[in-house]
C-alpha cells in the first residue's frame, strides 16, 4: 500500500515532517499536504481541515501508528458549502487516486470544528470518527460574538460572504450549524471526541462543546469529552496525546 501511494505522489514535492515523509502538491488548484506513515498496508487516513502542523502531537501519534494524514488549504471557508466542495476534491483524491479508506477520521481544531461536523452531516457514510478540539460548533458564538465571547468582526464578515448571507439577520437565522444537526451525527453512530478548556475566552465552552455534547447525548450519540480545567483556547490538544490517538485508532476504519 505505501509503495503504491508514494508512486502516485512522485510528482509532488517530498520533504520531512516530524521524522516522516511529507508530500506537498495541488488538488483542484489548492495547496495540499499528505503525510505517509511508516511501512504496513494500513489504508486508513485522517483529514485535518484547518491549521496543519499546529499543536501536532496527536497527528504525529496517529501517523506513527500507521495512518495517513491529509490537508487541503481552505482558509476562510468556515464549514461553508464552498469549503465542503474543497473537501470533496481531497476526498476523491485520497479514495480514488490513492485508493485509501472511504471513511477517514476528521480532526477539527477551533474553526475546523465547523468543517468537521458539517462534512459529517452532509456525508455521514464517509466518516469513521470525529475528534474536535476547542471547536466552533455554532458560528453565532464565534466569529459572530453573539454570546459570551468577543467574536471576530473580520471573520464574521468573511463568513457571511462565503456562505452568501445577505445580512447579519440571515446569518443568525441560519439553522445549519453543527449544534443544529447533532441528531444527524448521533443517528449515524459516528464516535466523537471533544477536547476543550473550560476557560476558553475565544470559543466559549458552554456555547460550543457543552451545547454540542448535550445535544449529541440527548439524541443517543456516542461522544466522549475531555475538559481541561483552567485552560483557555490555546494550547490545543493534550500534553500526552495518547487518549486522542487511541480514540482515533480505535474508531477508524
Amino acid at each position: 500500500m505505501r509503495e503504491a501511494v508514494t508512486a502516485k505522489l512522485s510528482s509532488w514535492q517530498k520533504s520531512g515532517w516530524h521524522g516522516r515523509d511529507r508530500y506537498d502538491g495541488l488538488i483542484a488548484g489548492r495547496s495540499a499536504v499528505i503525510v505517509v506513515p511508516p511501512g504496513g498496508n494500513d489504508n486508513r487516513w485522517a483529514w485535518r481541515p484547518e491549521f496543519f502542523d499546529a499543536f501536532p502531537n496527536a497527528d504525529v501519534g496517529i501517523v506513527e501508528r500507521g495512518m495517513y494524514l491529509a490537508f487541503i488549504a481552505m482558509n476562510d471557508h468556515y464549514g461553508s458549502p464552498k469549503g465542503l466542495m474543497l473537501g470533496e476534491h481531497l476526498y476523491r483524491f485520497m479514495t480514488e487516486t490513492l485508493s485509501l479508506s472511504a471513511t477517514p477520521a476528521v480532526i477539527g481544531l477551533s474553526r475546523g470544528g465547523l468543517t468537521a461536523y458539517n462534512w459529517a452531516v452532509q456525508y455521514p457514510e464517509r466518516v469513521s470518527c470525529i475528534y474536535v478540539d476547542a471547536p466552533v460548533c455554532d458560528f453565532k458564538s464565534w466569529p459572530g460574538g453573539k454570546g459570551k465571547g468577543p467574536g471576530s468582526f473580520a471573520d464574521w464578515q468573511k463568513l457571511m460572504a462565503v456562505y452568501g448571507f445577505k445580512n447579519e439577520a440571515e446569518a443568525i437565522a441560519y439553522r445549519g450549524n453543527p449544534v443544529d444537526n447533532a441528531e444527524t451525527i448521533a443517528r449515524a453512530k459516528i464516535p466523537v471526541l471533544h477536547v476543550a478548556g473550560d476557560a476558553d475566552e475565544t470559543v466559549p465552552i458552554d456555547e460550543n462543546t457543552h451545547e454540542m455534547v448535550r445535544r449529541l447525548r440527548e439524541a443517543g450519540g456516542n461522544v466522549e469529552v475531555i475538559v481541561k480545567p483552567g485552560v483557555k483556547h490555546h494550547p490545543h490538544g493534550l500534553d500526552d496525546p495518547k487518549p486522542i490517538v487511541d480514540f482515533v485508532l480505535k474508531n477508524s476504519r
